[in-house]
């Protein structure tokens, strides 16, 4: 297999790391996340989508209020007195102000220890949205990924149809939540740190003083998935505004298209969405060409949008590319498989586990994740940054760790443990093994609809708007880096010009 990773190309940088791996799912990154603030001496750096003060991040028996974000880290400054936390968050948009925390930056600026320094970043182009999702402690360990410390965030590995725990500070029930989230031990961190200052610079106007702690911080991820690389790459997506003074960067667009060319045998998604363009045309031109072999193509994807806005943007795009995927893996002899998890309540109704993580991995050789869903925004409108190891030839334990990683998730998936789960190590005929898993009614993974739809089985959405609503660009609509419209026949369904409610409703899709 070919290096992926290009430095300048479609990675910032790659960085040395002393230990790497995947915490899945909130309840072990939040513990995780914990386990290391308490470790903290000079400084905790959080930059997010979203966060909310009342957010409970422990929830075993005798966790208390004193574990909910803001006041955990009111606790760490009263205990540690160099200790400082600096938290960037997305000034979100009107259309989000319901499901949102009220009077937010009054509670971060007013409720928090003075060593606490809070500030919403507005600093993006119009329609677009801040969506990194990362934590530094110390310039020693962080963590980057899809989860943000917030509301209807947490659950555990088992996904069950009813967990009290599983419910926000109003005690308000969620349903089952899937994401995951990175940590990085060591050089990669400072990376981060620096990477924290420049944003913190352009958005709050002054600088950070972060000095970097000697040593490695003592603590241990409870569940933690090591991945056994020594190097890790990030990507970043960001574009150029006038305010900003950024350069124009989509390092993921261009990482996701060359994993995809290099796929020898296996493509493995997990995403939110599945409605980017440039994924799509890569997956297209790498089914075309007859001189290589046939691909096994998974994608694990949330049964269905949260909003009717998305469903009426992307879920439409989402379908059509799918739809057109499986007729061209027909055609061209390779397997496709759609696929969501499920888990059954007492009365045996199915409840979806909604898939909220970004991941992509190739061969079983090359694993990114981070912020960036597969849709276009993600690939050149919003702040987005990833995280990527690739196995070289020769490290065998680096393919090992992300084979078993890829196993792993397709068990928590499935439901399969022990000997049961050593079909999902396989390559070759993964979607055969997996489509005989949707079938059994005891798996808990499910074929996705949207393969069962077709021409003339359109939803009731898609036949009130035929080409969706236009709210998924790949880049902004004003301004000198514009996007240029797509010729006609393409998918992408966000011409330069549209008009500014459809920007404003479009503004933070998640």
């Amino acid at each position: 297999m070919q290096d992926i990773l290009i430095p300048g190309i479609n990675c910032r940088e790659i960085a040395e790391v002393d230990e790497t791996g995947l915490l899945i799912d909130g309840s072990d990154y939040y513990r995780g996340f914990c386990a290391a603030a308490e470790t903290a001496e000079r400084f905790i750096l959080l930059s997010g989508w979203q966060f909310d003060s009342d957010a409970q991040l422990l929830r075993e028996d005798g966790a208390g209020d004193e574990c909910t974000l803001l006041a955990f880290l009111n606790r760490l400054c009263e205990r540690k007195k160099d200790l400082r936390v600096y938290i960037l968050a997305w000034n979100f948009s009107v259309i989000y102000c319901i499901d949102r925390e009220w009077l937010q930056s009054w509670y971060f600026k007013w409720s928090a220890h003075e060593r606490i320094q809070f500030c919403f970043d507005s600093r993006h182009p119009f329609g677009a949205s801040h969506h990194h999702k990362y934590v530094v402690v110390d310039g020693r360990i962080g963590f980057l990924g899809g989860l943000d410390i917030c509301s209807g965030r947490w659950d555990e590995r088992d996904h069950r149809a009813l967990n009290p725990r599983r419910v926000n500070a109003d005690r308000t029930a969620y349903p089952p939540f899937h994401d995951m989230q990175s940590y990085h031990v060591g050089a990669v961190a400072e990376s981060l740190t620096q990477l924290f200052k420049d944003q913190w610079r352009t958005v709050c106007h002054c600088e950070l003083d972060l000095p970097i702690a000697d040593q490695n911080p003592s603590v241990r991820l409870k569940n933690a998935l090591r991945i056994e690389s020594t190097r890790v790459a990030i990507s970043r997506t960001q574009v150029k505004t006038t305010e900003t003074g950024y350069e124009t960067v989509r390092e993921i667009r261009r990482l996701f298209r060359d994993a995809v060319a290099a796929a020898e045998s296996l493509v493995y998604i997990e995403n939110q969405y599945f409605s980017s363009q440039a994924i799509y045309e890569a997956l297209v031109r790498r089914m075309i060409d007859r001189r290589r072999p046939r691909l096994e193509v998974i994608l694990v994807l949330a049964k269905e949008a949260n909003a009717f806005v998305e469903q009426a943007s992307i879920g439409i795009a989402q379908a059509k590319i799918i739809r057109h995927l499986k007729q061209l893996a027909g055609e061209a002899g390779h397997a496709l498989g759609v696929y969501y998890p499920a888990v059954k309540n007492a009365g045996g109704a199915e409840i979806p586990v909604y898939i909220h993580s970004k991941l992509l991995l190739v061969d079983d050789r090359f694993l990114s994740i981070g912020s960036a869903n597969m849709n276009n925004r993600s690939m050149g409108l919003d702040t987005e940054l990833n995280v990527s190891w690739q196995a070289r030839p020769g490290e065998t334990q680096t393919l090992r760790s992300l084979r078993d990683v890829r196993v792993n998730l397709l068990a928590e998936h499935s439901g399969l443990s022990g000997d049961r789960a050593s079909v999902l190590a396989r390559m070759r005929g993964l979607v055969g093994a997996l489509d005989q898993l949707a079938r059994d009614p005891v798996s808990r993974l499910r074929r996705h609809p949207v393969l069962s739809a077709g021409v003339g089985n359109e939803t009731w959405i898609e036949s009130l708007f035929p080409d969706g609503l236009p709210l998924d660009p790949e880049g902004p609509i004003f301004g000198e880096d514009s996007y240029e419209q797509i010729p006609a026949g393409r998918n992408t369904l966000f011409p330069k010009g549209i008009n500014w409610l459809s920007s404003l409703l479009s503004k933070g899709i998640e």
